[in-house]
């Protein structure tokens, strides 16, 4: 009778000379080719500044923002001119009914109140909410109900975990994710780290801890710089991409991910990055079949899955 050391020692032995492949986790399966493998759309860039000095959006910049709603796309930007760029920066809208052409809005830029980019939207029970940063890289919240018209509300107040505030600084590239009744706030300060904080009411953010959830490095491609530019749900798991420098003057980005299960503890793809040549600010947007990937900086290209 054959006994269980012999079938433990025959399962060894193929294992040795290679009939049976080792049981090990699949990067594919953390991280599936619909969401890191994507191809350029021949037509690239899709939109960008006008390049004439006579308007407000002469150039664009960081991290615009889509959201795909029926059969319309709309997009938010950000504009200047050079020679205004150091005093403000404006928001502007575009519109698709493809997420190819671009139409900007007649009446833009929508709002003039306040110096406005790296923004992020989200739509939460009929509100617009944009996470955005303001002169000197400070995170803020403005509400819409048309995507037109927003209302500022102000600094976002972020907390340490035992309720005092963050220490002062830059504090930016805010990218929100919500789950149930609590929203989950990701933000870089100076680019070098990304944090967590979490609120109810959308008034306090609270650090989940006091360190970072995803540091630059030691990677050379991410090894000066990382902020995350969206988060996504997939297959039961969390995915961030995020831009990276490996320059220590950023004068180069790229685009990045990484996988978590729990919002806290991120693992970054061994294939990072997944785009290069400065295609950065990027995120997924669900078009009904597959997800598209845009990347918005220094102007808006579109990318599909392979």
């Amino acid at each position: 009778m054959m006994t269980k050391r012999y079938y433990f020692l025959l399962l060894i032995g193929l294992l040795l000379v290679g009939w049976i492949a080792p049981i090990e986790k699949n990067d594919t399966n953390e991280f599936p080719s619909e969401i890191v493998n994507f191809i350029s759309f021949k037509n690239n860039p899709l939109f960008k500044g006008t390049a004439d000095t006579a308007t407000w959006d002469e150039q664009i910049r960081e991290r615009g923002f889509i959201l795909k709603e029926e059969n319309k796309y709309y997009m938010w930007y950000t504009g200047y001119t050079k020679k205004t760029g150091k005093q403000i920066k404006y928001l502007g809208l575009a519109t698709s009914s493809d997420g190819l052409k671009w139409t900007r809005y007649p009446k833009n830029p929508i709002h003039k109140t306040n110096w406005v980019e790296d923004v992020f939207v989200l739509k939460s029970a009929g509100t617009y909410y944009m996470f955005a940063e303001s002169k000197d890289d400070i995170a803020r919240l403005l509400t819409s109900k048309d995507r037109i018209h927003w209302d500022d509300k102000g600094a976002l107040d972020i907390r340490l975990k035992n309720g005092n505030p963050i220490s002062k600084g830059p504090f930016g590239t805010p990218t929100v994710w919500k789950e149930g009744d609590t929203w989950y706030l990701f933000y870089e300060r100076n680019d070098a780290d990304v944090w967590l904080a979490t609120s109810k009411d959308l008034k306090t953010w609270t650090n989940v801890q006091d360190e970072p959830v995803l540091n630059a490095g030691p990677e050379a491609y991410d090894k000066f710089a990382v902020a995350f530019n969206q988060v996504i749900k997939h297959k039961g798991l969390y995915y961030a991409y995020y831009h990276a420098s490996a320059f220590k003057d950023w004068r180069e980005w790229t685009t990045n991910v990484a996988v978590s299960k729990d919002l806290i503890h991120w693992k970054k793809y061994e294939n990072n990055p997944i785009l290069k040549e400065n295609k950065s600010s990027g995120f997924t947007v669900p078009d009904g079949n597959k997800f598209r990937f845009y990347t918005m900086h220094p102007e808006v290209n579109v990318y599909f899955p392979k």
